[in-house]
């Protein structure tokens, strides 16, 4: 299986310490995404959504293991019941709103991505579509109130 990167998010975060873990803790953060020439074409009609959802290559993301102690929590749990970056295909997705296009640049916000990450896909985020009824967030649900002072502390990089 080969993905071949469709461009770079540009952000302000240059490393993992300190980013945020989610868009939604990323409010009012902005940043670009390049499209590379060669699929440029492809963004034609996307400038009528408010927010996407970006489908990265988590490059600096490493040694992944199956039960990880993820951000808010303190306790070892199964990577697949997690966020965590560290994975073992090590693919990120983030919804973030889409401001303008200008040619194959799109200008976003609420990123919480690191600078230079490759982006493997992007898609419209629909509510109809993307919102679910009657949703459990497991073990999260004592502890998402921590989620707006949570920034990663580069546990799952080098």
């Amino acid at each position: 299986m080969n993905f071949k990167p469709i461009g770079i998010v540009h952000s302000p975060f240059k490393k993992a310490i300190g980013t945020p873990i989610q868009p939604k803790a990323a409010k009012g953060i902005e940043g670009t995404v390049e499209v590379f020439a060669e699929f440029a074409d492809g963004l034609a009609d996307l400038d009528g959504f408010s927010h996407i959802i970006l489908v990265c290559h988590l490059h600096l993301a490493q040694n992944y293991k199956l039960k990880v102690i993820p951000y808010m929590d303190n306790q070892k749990r199964g990577v697949f019941a997690t966020r965590a970056p560290s994975r073992p295909n090590p693919i990120g997705i983030s919804v973030v709103r889409l401001n303008h296009i200008e040619n194959n640049i799109l200008y976003i916000e609420d990123v919480d991505i690191i600078d230079g990450t490759p982006l493997l896909d992007i898609k419209p985020y629909i509510p109809e579509f993307d919102s679910q009824e009657d949703i459990k967030i497991g073990w999260l649900e004592r502890r998402v109130h921590k989620l707006s002072t949570s920034k990663d502390d580069g546990r799952f990089r080098k």
